[in-house]
């Protein structure tokens, strides 16, 4: 554990400028804190609205991330406002949350921490709370107290666990006041609070107490195992990521079935995930629950743990995911129904971890942000239980306590909090040519509307780019690159792999990737019309089979939107390799139709025409191609495509996208083998019969 202060990064600090810094050093240490967790606090001199000066306290609010701490993100408090309820007896959760609201010194700031009454009833002015993992090992064990004493010494003040709240708050205090010459409390089953007269005498002693804790557990490990040593062996890296590419889709469906709605998932196989997974006592040392209420609520209390006598066996995996999903519910439900009152609502059942030791785990969630936090939280859980194997045996919450922190209050009132979720939330795109053009808007605007999705294109280094455009502007981890040539069975198949592994399966794909050869037939080499027909015909064909395969795994449905052009309808002089295989891309779609409608998968074309913009297909050489072929000038021939179509207008990559967005989410669910033109009306491309 490194003290990561500068004397001279912080010198010359405001109050509110020294306590963001030690708040982004204290979140800058994943083993200090993760995802939103931990708090820090800093008593001033304010000024109220009416110009007179007050004691108050700048306190993180709900919600913030230490490690991105900035200064609007410390609330201030009225300290002669909250100090007073430390006489009362009890208070509870909503009558607090309600209180401390009105003490905030401007009513527009963030709402304050759930644990502003703790910070507030202690007498030091700086204080700091984090979930280490080192404490956490010490404090989720048989004997706790023991732990914490023998790791850390007599100066420091050891609580029961107790829900985050006004007693616990009390109760701190209490302890806390009582030792005068204590240098912090431990909260059993929650973390480690430090105090000091600034924010750099509370970090420091912080840190060296979490250094304690890790030198402590270091040294109790040496020659020991804390899983009891390997029981599987983990299967080659190649054999893993087959497997688990098999299994997923139908894992994705059993977990979607009984949920509240469909859910992505992530499959994990570093070093750790396989160590703790294919070890002899991992199983039963899961079964303790998770080390704190903060992370029970990403990963839920315990993982599913489905164990197969030969995890490459697809087929036998398969079947024990399903039936074990199946089991984990009802235990969850048989669970929520021993501890529900009257009038609750049981959340989603289904697990967030799922293990197959040889193998790895998935992750489960709604979107990127929630997988990546119940990833990251259980790699902490796991090393947090290896600590507490080392130095005692793991323990963790009973199932009382871990039943009221799923079902705190305060946390099903924030999920209430929620905005609605976009159109396509929960869903996964596959896009193909989506390195620029049609493609590049197409995959921007499905994640704009809440999909997640995979650019493959042939230009791999342009596929990275518009992916990195895309997670800027919609958020890290909504999208992967891939290379692909789709005209490739084997780069197709695997660029799914990699999607299945990544989001877990695929609800939606966007075949849009073709080129454009141009010559008129008696002129063309069987080369070109070979090379036309393996890009703009097989390659839909290929995409089309492994997103098909997927989808009816899922069992969910799906949408298959294939971009074809004006040229099935009414193709060009000049133009025939293109709109013979384009026309044959129409036909497979309107199979593809045909095939899948039992299975709920629709498959529609959309007809773009000449769209120039960002256009990888519109070279310089097929503009003067067909420049000729119109009789107008290069430089006319943007327009004179324009002046054709009855709405005179220049059809663009995100006209097309909109059309697609409308295909590929459930405001067109009765729509099947249907064409949309994107064109600006041409007559001679209407669709008929």
């Amino acid at each position: 554990m490194l003290n990561r202060w500068s004397q001279t990064d912080a010198q010359g600090l405001s109050d509110l400028e020294m306590l963001a810094y030690q708040s982004r050093l204290v979140g800058a240490d994943p083993a200090l804190v993760v995802w939103g967790g931990g708090n820090t606090s800093l008593k001033v001199s304010r000024r109220d609205f009416r110009g007179h000066e007050v004691r108050a306290m700048l306190i993180k609010g709900s919600g913030s991330d230490m490690k991105a701490a900035q200064q609007k993100d410390f609330p201030a408090v009225r300290l002669e406002d909250l100090l007073p309820l430390f006489e009362r007896g009890e208070m509870s959760d909503e009558e607090m949350v309600a209180y401390m609201e009105r003490c905030l010194l401007d009513p527009g700031s963030p709402r304050p921490s759930i644990e502003t009454l703790l910070h507030a009833f202690l007498p030091q002015a700086s204080v700091v709370h984090s979930h280490a993992d080192a404490i956490l090992s010490l404090t989720n064990t048989s004997n706790p107290t023991g732990m914490v004493r023998a790791a850390l010494g007599g100066d420091i003040v050891v609580t029961p666990y107790l829900r985050p709240g006004f007693l616990l708050s009390k109760r701190v205090a209490q302890a806390a006041l009582s030792r005068p010459k204590a240098k912090g409390v431990v909260l059993l089953n929650h973390g480690l609070v430090t105090w000091g007269a600034d924010p750099k005498a509370s970090y420091d002693t912080h840190i060296e107490l979490v250094r304690k804790a890790e030198e402590f557990i270091q040294q109790r490990a040496v020659g020991k195992l804390p899983f009891g040593g390997v029981k599987v062996e983990p299967l080659s890296r190649e054999e893993r990521r087959r497997v688990a590419a098999t299994v997923t889709p139908g894992l994705r469906s059993a977990l979607s079935a009984a949920g509240e709605s469909r859910t992505l998932l992530r499959f994990v196989e570093d070093d750790q995930v396989l160590r703790f997974t294919g070890s002899k006592e991992g199983r039963e040392v899961a079964k303790a629950g998770a080390a704190t209420p903060d992370h029970l609520l990403n990963t839920k209390r315990v993982p599913l743990w489905v164990e197969v006598e030969e995890p490459s066996h697809e087929a036998e995996l398969r079947d024990a995911l399903e039936q074990d999903a199946e089991r984990y519910r009802q235990e969850y439900t048989q669970w929520f129904r021993e501890h529900a009152v009257p009038g609750l609502g049981m959340r989603d059942p289904s697990p967030r971890i799922i293990t197959v030791p040889g193998l790895g785990l998935w992750v489960g969630g709604r979107d990127a942000r929630a997988i990546e936090a119940a990833s990251d939280i259980y790699h902490h859980t796991i090393a947090i239980m290896a600590g507490a194997q080392s130095v005692d045996v793991y323990s963790s919450l009973t199932m009382k306590d871990a039943f009221e922190a799923e079902y705190w209050p305060l946390e099903l009132y924030k999920l209430t909090l929620l905005p609605p979720e976009a159109e396509l939330a929960r869903k996964v795109a596959f896009v193909t040519g989506a390195a620029r053009g049609i493609g590049r808007a197409v995959a921007l605007r499905l994640v704009q509307a809440g999909a997640h999705v995979a650019l493959a294109d042939l230009d791999a280094e342009g596929a990275k780019d518009a992916a990195a455009q895309v997670c800027n502007e919609a958020g890290a981890g909504r999208c992967i690159a891939l290379p692909l040539d789709v005209a490739s069975p084997e780069q197709v198949a695997a660029a799914f792999q990699e999607t299945v592994l990544a989001f877990g399966g695929v609800d939606i794909l966007v075949s849009n990737a073709g080129i454009a050869p141009s010559g008129t037939l008696d002129q063309l080499s069987l080369a070109q019309w070979q090379k036309s027909l393996d890009v703009n015909a097989t390659g839909h064909l290929l995409v089309g089979q492994e997103a098909v395969r997927i989808m009816r795994e899922q069992g969910l449905g799906g949408s298959l939107v294939f971009i074809a052009t004006k040229n099935v309808l009414a193709p060009g002089r000049g133009f025939g390799a293109y709109s013979a295989a384009k026309a044959a891309e129409a036909q497979l779609a309107r199979v593809f139709a045909l095939e899948n409608g039992a299975y709920g998968i629709r498959s529609n074309i959309v007809n773009p025409d000449a769209v120039f913009h960002d256009s990888g297909l519109w070279s310089q050489e097929l503009r003067e191609e067909r420049a000729r072929a119109h009789g107008v000038p290069v430089e006319a021939l943007e327009d004179f495509y324009r002046q054709r179509n009855l709405l005179q207008a220049f059809v663009t990559p995100r006209d097309v996208a909109e059309a697609v967005l409308w295909l590929a989410g459930d405001r067109s669910a009765k729509t099947t083998g249907c064409i949309i033109t994107v064109d600006g009306g041409v007559p001679e491309a209407f669709p008929r019969e």
